[in-house]
């Protein structure tokens, strides 16, 4: 075993642990928060799991995502926004549990956990197909264009799966009013697809004539 991945891997691990449970508990001003402990597990729990699958199988692959810095500055913008969209939704899920400005049924949180499951299933399938999936836009050295599997129905379909993520969080959390600040991740998110594109064709062999023969980018015969 690499030590120093395995290291690095568990401090990226635990900091976001402790980021996200600061964003949840503190606003909401109480440990009593069961919908913050019920998505901490369904979030951190398959992490954890999926990141020793990936230091046993693909150290490479882990070593890459860890370590990806963002090189193009409208990518950088698409991140910030993404982070200010997280911060303002975890935060308002909090006090909303604190102020109990609108309270959602329980089955609310599990049906969208069960949905936050399924996408994190899709995402490590995306994950297994595609060996070249990177967290930062480039076109990295051999890579080759994937059309088979879920990349026969759309061209990103990591997006399709965080998209399912993203929405499936605040409703987890019990917060309506948090699902409406991430609804923002779907402008958020079709900049970053629009460079991202704009990358590929520049530099991907093949990958315009993938954009004609895979039309839908997010979600088949909708986007």
């Amino acid at each position: 075993m690499d030590i120093k991945l395995f290291s690095q891997a568990i401090v990226k691990f635990l900091s976001g642990l402790l980021i996200v449970g600061l964003l949840l508990f503190l606003p909401a001003g109480t440990l009593s928060y069961w919908q913050a402990w019920l998505l901490i597990g369904i979030l951190f729990i398959p992490m954890f799991v999926a990141g020793l699958v990936m230091m046993k199988k693909s150290p490479e692959l882990l070593r890459r995502r860890l370590n990806a810095r963002e090189e193009q500055s409208e990518q950088k913008t698409v991140i910030a926004l993404s982070g200010l969209m997280f911060l303002a939704a975890f935060v308002v899920a909090g006090l909303n549990v604190r102020f109990g400005w609108i309270v959602l049924p329980a089955w609310t949180s599990w049906a969208a956990a069960v949905v936050f499951l399924l996408a994190y299933a899709l995402y490590a399938e995306v994950l297994r197909e595609n060996v070249w999936l990177s967290r930062t836009v480039e076109v990295q050295e051999n890579q080759k264009v994937v059309d088979t599997g879920l990349y026969g129905l759309v061209r990103h379909p990591m997006y399709m799966s965080t998209l399912l993520l993203f929405l499936s969080m605040p409703l987890v959390l019990g917060s309506v009013i948090s699902f409406v600040i991430m609804l923002a991740y779907i402008p958020i998110i079709a900049k970053r697809i629009r460079n991202e594109e704009k990358v590929l064709v520049d530099g991907l062999t093949g990958y315009a004539e993938y954009q004609k023969r895979v039309r839908f980018k997010v979600i088949p015969f909708v986007w």
